[in-house]
Protein backbone atom coordinates (compact mmCIF):
# COMPACT_ATOMS: atom_id res chain seq x y z
CA UNK A 1 0.00 0.00 0.00
CA UNK A 2 1.41 3.37 -1.02
CA UNK A 3 1.71 5.97 1.73
CA UNK A 4 0.78 9.50 0.75
CA UNK A 5 3.53 11.95 1.67
CA UNK A 6 2.58 14.40 4.44
CA UNK A 7 3.13 17.39 2.16
CA UNK A 8 0.49 16.02 -0.24
CA UNK A 9 -2.19 15.24 2.36
CA UNK A 10 -5.16 17.55 2.93
CA UNK A 11 -5.21 19.36 6.30
CA UNK A 12 -7.79 17.95 8.66
CA UNK A 13 -9.49 21.18 9.81
CA UNK A 14 -10.84 24.00 7.65
CA UNK A 15 -8.41 23.03 4.85
CA UNK A 16 -5.72 24.79 6.92
CA UNK A 17 -4.82 23.01 10.18
CA UNK A 18 -3.38 19.65 11.18
CA UNK A 19 -3.63 17.88 14.54
CA UNK A 20 0.13 18.29 14.87
CA UNK A 21 -0.18 22.05 14.39
CA UNK A 22 -2.89 22.37 17.05
CA UNK A 23 -0.71 20.39 19.42
CA UNK A 24 2.17 22.77 18.62
CA UNK A 25 0.05 25.65 19.98
CA UNK A 26 -0.11 24.17 23.49
CA UNK A 27 2.55 26.50 24.92
CA UNK A 28 0.73 29.59 23.55
CA UNK A 29 -2.65 28.34 24.73
CA UNK A 30 -1.37 27.71 28.25
CA UNK A 31 0.03 31.27 28.37
CA UNK A 32 -3.36 32.68 27.21
CA UNK A 33 -5.17 30.74 29.92
CA UNK A 34 -2.85 32.07 32.63
CA UNK A 35 -3.12 35.69 31.48
CA UNK A 36 -6.70 35.65 30.20
CA UNK A 37 -7.85 38.74 32.15
CA UNK A 38 -4.88 40.75 30.95
CA UNK A 39 -5.52 39.81 27.31
CA UNK A 40 -9.23 40.60 27.61
CA UNK A 41 -8.57 44.02 29.22
CA UNK A 42 -6.08 45.02 26.53
CA UNK A 43 -8.42 43.67 23.86
CA UNK A 44 -11.27 45.93 25.04
CA UNK A 45 -8.93 48.94 25.21
CA UNK A 46 -7.88 48.40 21.61
CA UNK A 47 -11.57 47.97 20.69
CA UNK A 48 -12.60 51.33 22.18
CA UNK A 49 -9.59 53.13 20.68
CA UNK A 50 -10.35 51.69 17.25
CA UNK A 51 -14.11 52.39 17.19
CA UNK A 52 -14.36 55.33 19.59
CA UNK A 53 -17.93 56.35 20.43
CA UNK A 54 -19.24 54.06 17.69
CA UNK A 55 -18.66 50.91 19.77
CA UNK A 56 -21.64 48.54 19.80
CA UNK A 57 -20.77 46.63 22.98
CA UNK A 58 -20.33 47.99 26.49
CA UNK A 59 -17.34 46.76 28.52
CA UNK A 60 -19.59 44.37 30.43
CA UNK A 61 -21.11 42.98 27.21
CA UNK A 62 -17.69 42.72 25.59
CA UNK A 63 -16.21 40.86 28.56
CA UNK A 64 -19.16 38.51 28.82
CA UNK A 65 -19.28 37.66 25.13
CA UNK A 66 -15.61 37.62 24.10
CA UNK A 67 -14.36 36.52 27.53
CA UNK A 68 -16.47 33.36 27.32
CA UNK A 69 -15.34 32.86 23.73
CA UNK A 70 -11.65 33.15 24.71
CA UNK A 71 -12.07 30.80 27.66
CA UNK A 72 -13.89 28.13 25.64
CA UNK A 73 -11.50 28.41 22.69
CA UNK A 74 -8.45 27.79 24.87
CA UNK A 75 -10.13 24.92 26.76
CA UNK A 76 -11.36 23.04 23.66
CA UNK A 77 -8.07 23.45 21.78
CA UNK A 78 -6.03 22.21 24.75
CA UNK A 79 -8.33 19.19 24.90
CA UNK A 80 -8.07 18.68 21.15
CA UNK A 81 -11.88 18.87 20.87
CA UNK A 82 -12.30 20.64 17.53
CA UNK A 83 -16.02 19.81 17.34
CA UNK A 84 -16.77 21.68 20.57
CA UNK A 85 -14.46 24.48 19.45
CA UNK A 86 -16.53 25.00 16.30
CA UNK A 87 -19.88 24.64 18.13
CA UNK A 88 -19.02 27.31 20.70
CA UNK A 89 -17.55 29.59 18.04
CA UNK A 90 -20.82 29.36 16.08
CA UNK A 91 -22.77 30.14 19.25
CA UNK A 92 -20.63 33.28 19.63
CA UNK A 93 -21.40 34.26 16.03
CA UNK A 94 -25.14 33.87 16.65
CA UNK A 95 -24.91 36.08 19.76
CA UNK A 96 -23.04 38.75 17.79
CA UNK A 97 -25.88 38.83 15.28
CA UNK A 98 -28.47 38.83 18.07
CA UNK A 99 -26.82 41.87 19.67
CA UNK A 100 -26.63 43.70 16.35
CA UNK A 101 -22.82 43.90 16.11
CA UNK A 102 -21.87 44.94 12.54
CA UNK A 103 -19.83 42.41 10.59
CA UNK A 104 -16.95 44.84 10.02
CA UNK A 105 -16.71 45.24 13.80
CA UNK A 106 -16.61 41.45 14.26
CA UNK A 107 -13.69 41.08 11.83
CA UNK A 108 -11.85 44.05 13.30
CA UNK A 109 -12.21 42.58 16.79
CA UNK A 110 -10.55 39.34 15.67
CA UNK A 111 -7.56 41.29 14.36
CA UNK A 112 -7.46 43.29 17.59
CA UNK A 113 -7.42 40.02 19.52
CA UNK A 114 -4.21 38.99 17.77
CA UNK A 115 -2.71 42.38 18.59
CA UNK A 116 -3.71 42.08 22.26
CA UNK A 117 -2.02 38.65 22.41
CA UNK A 118 1.31 40.07 21.18
CA UNK A 119 2.18 41.32 24.67
CA UNK A 120 1.72 37.82 26.05
CA UNK A 121 3.78 36.34 23.24
CA UNK A 122 6.64 38.75 23.93
CA UNK A 123 6.77 37.66 27.60
CA UNK A 124 6.45 33.87 27.16
CA UNK A 125 9.59 32.04 28.41
CA UNK A 126 9.90 30.10 25.16
CA UNK A 127 11.29 26.59 25.46
CA UNK A 128 11.98 26.38 21.73
CA UNK A 129 14.33 28.01 19.30
CA UNK A 130 13.57 31.06 17.10
CA UNK A 131 12.60 29.04 14.01
CA UNK A 132 10.10 26.92 15.93
CA UNK A 133 8.78 30.06 17.60
CA UNK A 134 8.08 31.62 14.18
CA UNK A 135 6.40 28.43 13.04
CA UNK A 136 4.23 28.49 16.17
CA UNK A 137 3.15 32.11 15.56
CA UNK A 138 2.31 31.31 11.95
CA UNK A 139 0.16 28.44 13.15
CA UNK A 140 -1.61 30.78 15.57
CA UNK A 141 -2.24 33.12 12.63
CA UNK A 142 -3.74 30.20 10.68
CA UNK A 143 -5.99 29.46 13.67
CA UNK A 144 -7.15 33.10 13.68
CA UNK A 145 -8.09 32.77 10.02
CA UNK A 146 -10.03 29.62 10.82
CA UNK A 147 -11.91 31.50 13.54
CA UNK A 148 -12.76 34.22 11.00
CA UNK A 149 -14.05 31.63 8.53
CA UNK A 150 -16.34 29.98 11.08
CA UNK A 151 -17.61 33.30 12.47
CA UNK A 152 -18.21 34.74 9.00
CA UNK A 153 -20.14 31.66 7.88
CA UNK A 154 -22.19 31.66 11.08
CA UNK A 155 -22.76 35.43 11.00
CA UNK A 156 -24.13 35.47 7.46
CA UNK A 157 -26.03 32.23 7.88
CA UNK A 158 -27.74 33.54 11.02
CA UNK A 159 -28.41 36.93 9.41
CA UNK A 160 -29.93 35.25 6.36
CA UNK A 161 -32.08 33.01 8.55
CA UNK A 162 -33.29 35.98 10.60
CA UNK A 163 -34.01 37.95 7.44
CA UNK A 164 -35.93 35.01 6.00
CA UNK A 165 -37.91 34.71 9.22
CA UNK A 166 -38.73 38.43 9.19
CA UNK A 167 -39.64 38.24 5.52
CA UNK A 168 -41.96 35.32 6.18
CA UNK A 169 -43.53 37.20 9.07
CA UNK A 170 -44.02 40.27 6.88
CA UNK A 171 -45.49 38.17 4.08
CA UNK A 172 -47.88 36.57 6.55
CA UNK A 173 -48.83 39.99 7.89
CA UNK A 174 -49.38 41.29 4.37
CA UNK A 175 -51.44 38.20 3.56
CA UNK A 176 -53.45 38.81 6.71
CA UNK A 177 -53.98 42.49 6.00
CA UNK A 178 -54.52 42.20 2.22
CA UNK A 179 -57.91 40.49 2.48
CA UNK A 180 -58.95 43.11 5.02
CA UNK A 181 -57.91 45.96 2.71
CA UNK A 182 -59.48 44.25 -0.27
CA UNK A 183 -62.65 43.54 1.70
CA UNK A 184 -63.00 47.28 2.23
CA UNK A 185 -62.72 47.87 -1.54
CA UNK A 186 -63.94 44.65 -3.17
CA UNK A 187 -66.93 42.89 -1.67
CA UNK A 188 -68.13 39.79 -3.53
CA UNK A 189 -67.22 41.36 -6.87
CA UNK A 190 -68.55 44.82 -5.95
CA UNK A 191 -65.93 47.60 -6.05
CA UNK A 192 -66.26 50.57 -3.73
CA UNK A 193 -64.78 52.31 -0.73
CA UNK A 194 -66.88 55.43 -0.16
CA UNK A 195 -69.04 55.59 3.00
CA UNK A 196 -72.23 54.90 1.02
CA UNK A 197 -70.79 51.67 -0.42
CA UNK A 198 -69.41 50.54 2.93
CA UNK A 199 -72.95 50.89 4.24
CA UNK A 200 -74.19 48.84 1.27
CA UNK A 201 -71.68 46.09 2.09
CA UNK A 202 -72.93 45.96 5.67
CA UNK A 203 -76.54 45.75 4.53
CA UNK A 204 -75.69 42.98 2.05
CA UNK A 205 -74.13 40.98 4.88
CA UNK A 206 -77.17 41.52 7.09
CA UNK A 207 -79.61 40.63 4.29
CA UNK A 208 -77.61 37.54 3.38
CA UNK A 209 -77.75 36.20 6.93
CA UNK A 210 -81.48 37.01 7.32
CA UNK A 211 -82.43 34.93 4.24
CA UNK A 212 -85.65 36.92 3.74
CA UNK A 213 -87.08 38.65 0.67
CA UNK A 214 -85.03 41.65 -0.51
CA UNK A 215 -85.85 44.60 -2.74
CA UNK A 216 -82.82 46.26 -4.39
CA UNK A 217 -83.46 49.80 -5.63
CA UNK A 218 -81.06 51.65 -7.91
CA UNK A 219 -80.66 53.34 -11.25
CA UNK A 220 -79.79 51.28 -14.33
CA UNK A 221 -76.12 50.34 -14.36
CA UNK A 222 -75.54 50.62 -10.60
CA UNK A 223 -74.97 46.87 -10.20
CA UNK A 224 -78.25 45.56 -8.80
CA UNK A 225 -77.61 42.02 -10.06
CA UNK A 226 -74.14 42.03 -8.51
CA UNK A 227 -75.72 42.98 -5.20
CA UNK A 228 -78.30 40.20 -5.54
CA UNK A 229 -75.52 37.66 -6.22
CA UNK A 230 -73.55 38.97 -3.25
CA UNK A 231 -76.57 38.50 -0.96
CA UNK A 232 -76.94 34.96 -2.25
CA UNK A 233 -73.22 34.24 -1.69
CA UNK A 234 -73.26 35.69 1.82
CA UNK A 235 -76.13 33.35 2.71
CA UNK A 236 -73.67 30.51 2.15
CA UNK A 237 -75.92 28.52 -0.12
CA UNK A 238 -74.55 26.30 -2.89
CA UNK A 239 -77.98 26.11 -4.55
CA UNK A 240 -78.57 27.93 -7.85
CA UNK A 241 -78.87 31.65 -8.42
CA UNK A 242 -81.35 32.26 -11.27
CA UNK A 243 -81.61 35.82 -12.68
CA UNK A 244 -84.67 36.91 -14.67
CA UNK A 245 -84.92 40.20 -16.57
CA UNK A 246 -88.64 40.89 -16.28
CA UNK A 247 -88.48 43.76 -18.77
CA UNK A 248 -87.01 41.49 -21.46
CA UNK A 249 -89.70 38.77 -21.28
CA UNK A 250 -92.86 39.25 -23.38
CA UNK A 251 -95.94 39.67 -21.23
CA UNK A 252 -97.61 36.56 -22.69
CA UNK A 253 -94.58 34.39 -21.87
CA UNK A 254 -93.49 35.61 -18.47
CA UNK A 255 -95.92 33.42 -16.49
CA UNK A 256 -94.93 30.26 -18.32
CA UNK A 257 -91.23 31.15 -17.87
CA UNK A 258 -91.65 31.76 -14.16
CA UNK A 259 -94.15 29.06 -13.18
CA UNK A 260 -93.62 26.52 -15.96
CA UNK A 261 -96.35 24.73 -17.91
CA UNK A 262 -97.87 21.33 -18.49
CA UNK A 263 -97.73 19.51 -21.77
CA UNK A 264 -100.60 20.66 -23.99
CA UNK A 265 -101.28 23.76 -21.91
CA UNK A 266 -101.17 25.86 -25.07
CA UNK A 267 -100.33 25.50 -28.73
CA UNK A 268 -96.71 24.41 -29.06
CA UNK A 269 -96.42 23.06 -25.49
CA UNK A 270 -95.34 19.58 -26.59
CA UNK A 271 -93.37 18.87 -23.39
CA UNK A 272 -93.56 19.82 -19.75
CA UNK A 273 -91.44 22.81 -18.63
CA UNK A 274 -90.59 23.21 -14.93
CA UNK A 275 -90.11 26.99 -15.01
CA UNK A 276 -87.58 29.27 -13.34
CA UNK A 277 -89.06 29.03 -9.84
CA UNK A 278 -88.44 25.29 -9.72
CA UNK A 279 -85.05 25.75 -11.45
CA UNK A 280 -84.04 27.91 -8.49
CA UNK A 281 -85.28 25.37 -5.91
CA UNK A 282 -83.36 25.75 -2.66
CA UNK A 283 -81.59 28.84 -3.99
CA UNK A 284 -82.41 32.35 -5.14
CA UNK A 285 -84.59 33.75 -7.91
CA UNK A 286 -83.60 37.30 -8.88
CA UNK A 287 -86.46 39.26 -10.49
CA UNK A 288 -84.72 42.19 -12.16
CA UNK A 289 -86.92 45.22 -12.90
CA UNK A 290 -89.98 43.73 -11.17
CA UNK A 291 -91.96 46.92 -11.83
CA UNK A 292 -92.02 46.00 -15.54
CA UNK A 293 -94.03 42.89 -14.74
CA UNK A 294 -97.74 42.96 -15.68
CA UNK A 295 -100.16 43.62 -12.76
CA UNK A 296 -101.86 40.20 -13.08
CA UNK A 297 -98.47 38.46 -12.99
CA UNK A 298 -97.54 40.57 -9.95
CA UNK A 299 -100.70 39.24 -8.26
CA UNK A 300 -99.59 35.66 -8.91
CA UNK A 301 -96.10 36.47 -7.64
CA UNK A 302 -97.65 37.85 -4.45
CA UNK A 303 -99.47 34.52 -3.96
CA UNK A 304 -96.21 32.61 -4.42
CA UNK A 305 -94.58 34.74 -1.71
CA UNK A 306 -97.50 34.11 0.62
CA UNK A 307 -98.16 30.41 -0.08
CA UNK A 308 -94.68 29.29 -1.13
CA UNK A 309 -96.24 27.34 -4.01
CA UNK A 310 -96.65 27.83 -7.75
CA UNK A 311 -99.27 26.65 -10.22
CA UNK A 312 -97.79 25.80 -13.65
CA UNK A 313 -99.74 27.01 -16.67
CA UNK A 314 -102.33 24.37 -17.61
CA UNK A 315 -102.21 22.67 -14.21
CA UNK A 316 -104.90 22.55 -11.50
CA UNK A 317 -102.45 21.66 -8.73
CA UNK A 318 -99.97 23.81 -6.90
CA UNK A 319 -96.36 22.73 -6.54
CA UNK A 320 -94.49 23.69 -3.32
CA UNK A 321 -91.28 25.66 -3.88
CA UNK A 322 -88.51 26.70 -1.52
CA UNK A 323 -87.00 29.73 -3.20
CA UNK A 324 -85.67 33.02 -1.91
CA UNK A 325 -86.89 36.07 -3.88
CA UNK A 326 -84.66 39.08 -4.52
CA UNK A 327 -86.35 41.72 -6.66
CA UNK A 328 -84.99 44.95 -8.09
CA UNK A 329 -86.26 48.11 -9.70
CA UNK A 330 -84.69 51.19 -11.26
CA UNK A 331 -87.73 53.26 -10.24
CA UNK A 332 -88.70 54.91 -7.00
CA UNK A 333 -90.93 52.20 -5.45
CA UNK A 334 -93.37 54.72 -3.95
CA UNK A 335 -93.70 56.51 -7.28
CA UNK A 336 -94.12 53.17 -9.06
CA UNK A 337 -96.97 52.29 -6.68
CA UNK A 338 -98.57 55.69 -7.27
CA UNK A 339 -98.33 55.22 -11.04
CA UNK A 340 -99.76 51.70 -10.87
CA UNK A 341 -96.54 50.05 -12.07
CA UNK A 342 -96.11 48.16 -8.79
CA UNK A 343 -98.93 46.62 -6.79
CA UNK A 344 -99.02 48.13 -3.35
CA UNK A 345 -99.57 44.80 -1.63
CA UNK A 346 -96.63 43.27 -3.54
CA UNK A 347 -94.46 46.24 -2.60
CA UNK A 348 -95.19 45.73 1.09
CA UNK A 349 -94.40 42.05 0.68
CA UNK A 350 -91.09 42.79 -1.05
CA UNK A 351 -90.20 45.61 1.29
CA UNK A 352 -89.04 43.26 4.06
CA UNK A 353 -85.45 44.31 3.38
CA UNK A 354 -84.84 47.24 1.03
CA UNK A 355 -81.34 48.08 -0.15
CA UNK A 356 -80.77 51.34 -2.05
CA UNK A 357 -77.71 51.64 -4.32
CA UNK A 358 -76.18 55.10 -4.78
CA UNK A 359 -75.63 56.30 -8.37
CA UNK A 360 -72.04 56.75 -9.49
CA UNK A 361 -72.33 60.55 -9.49
CA UNK A 362 -72.82 60.34 -5.69
CA UNK A 363 -69.73 58.21 -5.12
CA UNK A 364 -67.08 60.08 -7.11
CA UNK A 365 -64.32 58.98 -4.75
CA UNK A 366 -64.87 55.44 -6.09
CA UNK A 367 -64.38 56.37 -9.74
CA UNK A 368 -60.57 56.12 -9.63
CA UNK A 369 -60.86 52.76 -7.88
CA UNK A 370 -63.32 51.50 -10.51
CA UNK A 371 -61.07 52.74 -13.32
CA UNK A 372 -58.17 50.81 -11.79
CA UNK A 373 -60.35 47.72 -11.50
CA UNK A 374 -61.57 47.84 -15.11
CA UNK A 375 -58.07 48.53 -16.47
CA UNK A 376 -56.95 45.27 -14.87
CA UNK A 377 -60.13 43.44 -15.85
CA UNK A 378 -59.89 44.23 -19.57
CA UNK A 379 -56.15 43.59 -19.63
CA UNK A 380 -56.79 40.05 -18.37
CA UNK A 381 -59.89 39.58 -20.52
CA UNK A 382 -58.19 40.62 -23.77
CA UNK A 383 -54.80 39.13 -22.87
CA UNK A 384 -52.92 42.39 -23.46
CA UNK A 385 -50.51 44.44 -21.30
CA UNK A 386 -52.22 46.50 -18.64
CA UNK A 387 -52.66 50.18 -19.46
CA UNK A 388 -52.62 53.22 -17.22
CA UNK A 389 -54.84 56.30 -17.23
CA UNK A 390 -53.24 59.73 -17.61
CA UNK A 391 -54.03 62.25 -14.85
CA UNK A 392 -55.96 64.54 -17.24
CA UNK A 393 -58.03 61.67 -18.62
CA UNK A 394 -58.77 60.47 -15.09
CA UNK A 395 -59.73 64.00 -14.03
CA UNK A 396 -62.26 64.19 -16.88
CA UNK A 397 -63.74 60.80 -15.92
CA UNK A 398 -64.08 61.92 -12.32
CA UNK A 399 -65.91 65.10 -13.37
CA UNK A 400 -68.44 63.28 -15.55
CA UNK A 401 -72.00 62.84 -14.22
CA UNK A 402 -72.27 59.20 -15.41
CA UNK A 403 -75.98 58.90 -16.27
CA UNK A 404 -75.29 55.28 -17.25
CA UNK A 405 -73.49 54.65 -13.95
CA UNK A 406 -70.92 51.84 -13.64
CA UNK A 407 -72.04 50.16 -16.86
CA UNK A 408 -71.22 53.35 -18.75
CA UNK A 409 -67.80 53.61 -17.10
CA UNK A 410 -67.08 49.97 -17.93
CA UNK A 411 -67.94 50.57 -21.59
CA UNK A 412 -65.67 53.62 -21.70
CA UNK A 413 -62.67 51.65 -20.37
CA UNK A 414 -63.39 48.79 -22.79
CA UNK A 415 -63.43 51.32 -25.62
CA UNK A 416 -59.97 52.58 -24.69
CA UNK A 417 -58.59 49.03 -24.93
CA UNK A 418 -60.04 48.85 -28.44
CA UNK A 419 -58.86 52.18 -29.84
CA UNK A 420 -55.94 53.42 -27.71
CA UNK A 421 -52.45 52.63 -29.02
CA UNK A 422 -50.14 53.78 -26.24
CA UNK A 423 -49.64 52.14 -22.82
CA UNK A 424 -50.98 55.32 -21.19
CA UNK A 425 -54.58 56.24 -22.02
CA UNK A 426 -54.73 59.94 -22.82
CA UNK A 427 -57.67 62.31 -23.08
CA UNK A 428 -57.79 61.83 -26.86
CA UNK A 429 -58.21 58.05 -26.41
CA UNK A 430 -61.53 58.49 -24.59
CA UNK A 431 -64.81 58.49 -26.53
CA UNK A 432 -65.55 61.80 -28.26
CA UNK A 433 -68.00 62.86 -25.53
CA UNK A 434 -65.09 62.91 -23.09
CA UNK A 435 -62.20 63.86 -25.35
CA UNK A 436 -63.88 67.21 -26.05
CA UNK A 437 -63.92 67.93 -22.31
CA UNK A 438 -61.06 69.39 -20.32
CA UNK A 439 -60.41 69.14 -16.60
CA UNK A 440 -59.10 72.70 -16.59
CA UNK A 441 -59.98 75.94 -18.38
CA UNK A 442 -57.58 77.47 -20.86
CA UNK A 443 -54.92 79.49 -19.01
CA UNK A 444 -55.46 83.21 -19.40
CA UNK A 445 -53.08 85.94 -18.36
CA UNK A 446 -50.73 83.84 -16.28
CA UNK A 447 -47.06 82.98 -16.40
CA UNK A 448 -46.22 79.95 -18.54
CA UNK A 449 -44.67 78.29 -15.47
CA UNK A 450 -47.60 79.02 -13.15
CA UNK A 451 -50.67 76.77 -13.41
CA UNK A 452 -54.03 78.50 -13.08
CA UNK A 453 -55.67 78.30 -9.62
CA UNK A 454 -58.43 76.05 -10.90
CA UNK A 455 -55.85 73.56 -12.16
CA UNK A 456 -54.17 73.55 -8.75
CA UNK A 457 -57.49 72.80 -7.05
CA UNK A 458 -58.32 70.10 -9.60
CA UNK A 459 -54.90 68.45 -9.31
CA UNK A 460 -54.99 68.49 -5.52
CA UNK A 461 -58.50 67.05 -5.55
CA UNK A 462 -57.40 64.34 -8.01
CA UNK A 463 -54.50 63.31 -5.78
CA UNK A 464 -56.73 63.21 -2.69
CA UNK A 465 -59.26 61.04 -4.52
CA UNK A 466 -56.55 58.66 -5.74
CA UNK A 467 -55.19 58.30 -2.20
CA UNK A 468 -58.69 57.68 -0.83
CA UNK A 469 -59.38 55.14 -3.57
CA UNK A 470 -56.24 53.19 -2.64
CA UNK A 471 -56.68 53.53 1.15
CA UNK A 472 -53.59 55.72 1.35
CA UNK A 473 -51.33 53.31 -0.58
CA UNK A 474 -49.03 55.81 -2.29
CA UNK A 475 -47.48 53.27 -4.67
CA UNK A 476 -50.89 52.25 -5.98
CA UNK A 477 -52.07 55.87 -6.04
CA UNK A 478 -49.03 56.83 -8.12
CA UNK A 479 -49.78 54.00 -10.57
CA UNK A 480 -53.39 55.13 -10.74
CA UNK A 481 -52.33 58.71 -11.50
CA UNK A 482 -49.70 57.59 -13.98
CA UNK A 483 -46.84 59.33 -12.18
CA UNK A 484 -43.80 58.16 -10.22
CA UNK A 485 -44.03 57.67 -6.48
CA UNK A 486 -41.33 60.33 -6.02
CA UNK A 487 -43.44 62.83 -7.96
CA UNK A 488 -46.51 61.89 -5.94
CA UNK A 489 -44.65 62.56 -2.67
CA UNK A 490 -43.56 65.94 -4.04
CA UNK A 491 -47.14 66.89 -4.89
CA UNK A 492 -48.41 65.67 -1.50
CA UNK A 493 -45.87 67.96 0.15
CA UNK A 494 -46.67 70.81 -2.27
CA UNK A 495 -50.40 70.70 -1.58
CA UNK A 496 -49.95 69.79 2.11
CA UNK A 497 -52.18 66.73 1.75
CA UNK A 498 -52.60 64.72 4.95
CA UNK A 499 -53.57 61.05 5.08
CA UNK A 500 -56.76 61.83 6.99
CA UNK A 501 -58.33 63.68 4.05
Amino acid sequence: MTTIPVAMQRPQYFHLLWDEEIERLREILQALREREDEVLTRWYQLYTVHFGEAVTLSQREFSTLYGHDLQQTVTHLLQGDMERFVMDLRATGEQLVERGVPFREVISCLHLFEESCSVVFDEIPWSTGPSERISMLLTFDKLSHCRMMVLAETYFGTTQARTHTRTQALEQEVARLAPDVQARQHFHGIVGHCPAMRDVFQRISAAGMARGTVLVVGESGTGKELVARAIHEVSGGTAPFVPVNCSALPRELIESELFGYRRGAFSGATTEYQGLFRAAEGGCLFLDEVTEMAPDTQAKLLRVLQERAIRPVGSVREVPVKVRIIASTNRDPHEAVRQGRLREDLYYRLNVNTLVLPPLRERQEDIALLVEYFLTYFSERFGVPRRTMSPHALAVLMQHSWPGNIRELMNVIESTYTFARDPEISLSDLPSTFSRMSPTPRPMEVSPNTPPPLFIDAERDLIVRALNATSGNKLQAAKLLGISRKKLYAKIAKYQIVDAE
